[in-house]
């Protein structure tokens, strides 16, 4: 239990942290990059569709097959942030929170494959030892020593206490709300799972993730869709309340507290990055371990990736919850989802608890590897191994947690952390508008898309 003091002093400096400014920069940096790469998004979403399996490249370095990279990645970001984080942004936002995770969830696709191109275009290599983040990109490509070792800081301490605290709570939440599991309980059995794949380093992580998160994926999208279509003649009045609720200047009901157009962006925002971590320089990190040379391949496959997170696992969590009702509950995390399961499924809320931990669990293991990597660069390799066992260690803590605390300090770490990173990724774009050309260049020539570029000189 922490002192209330200290419980106030963090929401307080998370509320700082994500004031108008931050709404602001993370919005004006995804419309600057989808401008500058006249939007990328939209113009290759068809081919990072069709290559959303990537192919293993023979010789690549890296730690990870390309595949194993994108799944890590995934894995990582769909967690309970998208379960317990929607639900959350809901309750303490209104319906109006879900247009801005939508929003944000458009820029964020430029944002995240800028992270991915840059990731494998700045990594370090060194006897078959693999290290990339934004740390790298910020030291190499921006030249900013001093700017690359704070982020690494902040990001190493925000993957330490934050992760381990989050996704344990919202898995204890529903545990116990469905099973009447102890959260004291839960946060032991959930340390232990965790330690099993986590020791093993990155190698055991990438295998489970790749197993993991497409089950995890389809098992929610099933379930949710049965939710919505249960409830479909909710469906219109619930797009209208959200698009009417995010431009509101008046407060509404919404929970407990009063909701206007500023509290709506707030946690529509702070909820959307904290569920598909465009920004945060994670990408950064799983797809610079990928064993491939082509870093806009990887790029396509961070955009499927938002695009996966952003609209599809987080709205199904929404629309569950706004077409059932149940957001005027009381209720709040995963607790509030499965209760929307309930009324469409008999067994809804066990079909949430087994998804929030499959959730919960991919996203503990990938994100153990991007701390690792980021206290690495400060430390050296000698802190890979006692990082691990604290990681496990902290998780029994984040489980028996309240929730509200527990994820204000998320939104407190995780927001600091994006501001050395957009600098990054602004200052570096030019970089990565070339390699968006020479792939445009390489398709007119070779529509079928086997790669081809003018410069080859078998190509007439």
């Amino acid at each position: 239990m922490l002192p209330e003091p200290l419980r106030r002093a963090i929401f307080w400096a998370s509320d700082i942290v994500w004031g108008p400014w931050t709404l602001a920069l993370l919005l004006g940096a995804g419309l600057f990059l989808t401008l500058r790469y006249r939007f990328a998004q939209v113009r290759l979403f068809p081919e990072a569709a069709r290559t959303l399996v990537p192919t293993q490249q023979a010789g690549a370095e890296g730690a990870l097959s390309p595949f194993q990279a994108f799944m890590t990645a995934l894995g990582a970001s769909i967690g309970t942030g998208n379960i317990a984080g929607v639900a959350t942004a809901v309750v303490s936002g209104g319906p109006g929170a879900v247009f801005w995770i939508w929003c944000y969830g458009f820029f964020a696709t430029v944002i995240k494959l800028t992270e991915a191109v840059l990731g494998i275009r700045y990594r370090s290599i060194r006897e078959g030892h693999v290290s990339a983040g934004p740390m790298h990109y910020l030291r190499d490509g921006l030249r900013s020593p001093t700017l690359a070792w704070l982020y690494a800081l902040v990001a190493g301490i925000a993957a330490l206490t934050t992760t381990p605290f989050t996704q344990p709570n919202s898995m204890a939440v529903v545990l116990e709300s469905q099973f009447h599991l102890p959260t004291w309980v839960s946060g032991i059995g959930i340390a232990v799972l965790a330690w099993l794949v986590i020791i093993g380093g990155v190698r055991s992580i990438g295998r489970v993730a790749e197993k993991l998160a497409p089950l995890k994926v389809g098992l929610y999208l099933a379930g949710g869709l049965w939710v919505i279509l249960f409830h479909a003649g909710k469906v219109p009045e619930v797009f209208a309340l959200i698009f009417r609720e995010a431009f509101s200047l008046e407060a509404a009901k919404g929970g407990t507290a009063g909701i206007g157009l500023m509290v709506a962006m707030r946690y529509g925002l702070a909820r959307g990055i904290y569920a598909n971590e465009a920004g945060y320089g994670t990408a950064a990190v799983a797809y610079g371990s990928a064993r491939s040379e082509q870093p806009l391949q990887q790029g396509l496959n961070a955009v499927m990736e938002v695009f996966i997170v952003s609209f599809v696992t987080s709205s199904i969590s929404a629309l569950t919850i706004l077409v059932s009702g149940v957001w005027q509950s009381g209720r709040t995390s995963t607790a509030l989802v499965a209760s929307a399961f309930d009324t469409a499924i008999p067994v809804g809320g066990w079909v949430v608890a087994f998804c929030a931990f499959l959730f919960g669990y991919t996203t503990l293991i990938g994100w153990a590897y991007y701390g690792e990597q980021f206290l690495e660069y400060i430390a050296g390799v000698k802190i890979a191994r006692p990082y691990r066992w604290v990681y496990c260690g902290l998780i029994y803590f984040g489980a028996v947690g309240k929730p509200e605390t527990v994820w204000a300090w998320g939104d407190l770490m995780n927001g600091l952390q994006i501001f050395p990173n957009l600098v990054g990724l602004i200052g570096l774009s030019g970089v990565v508008l070339p390699i968006l050309r020479e792939r445009e260049k390489s398709q007119s020539v070779d529509p079928g898309g086997t790669g081809s570029s003018r410069s080859d000189p078998s190509v007439p």
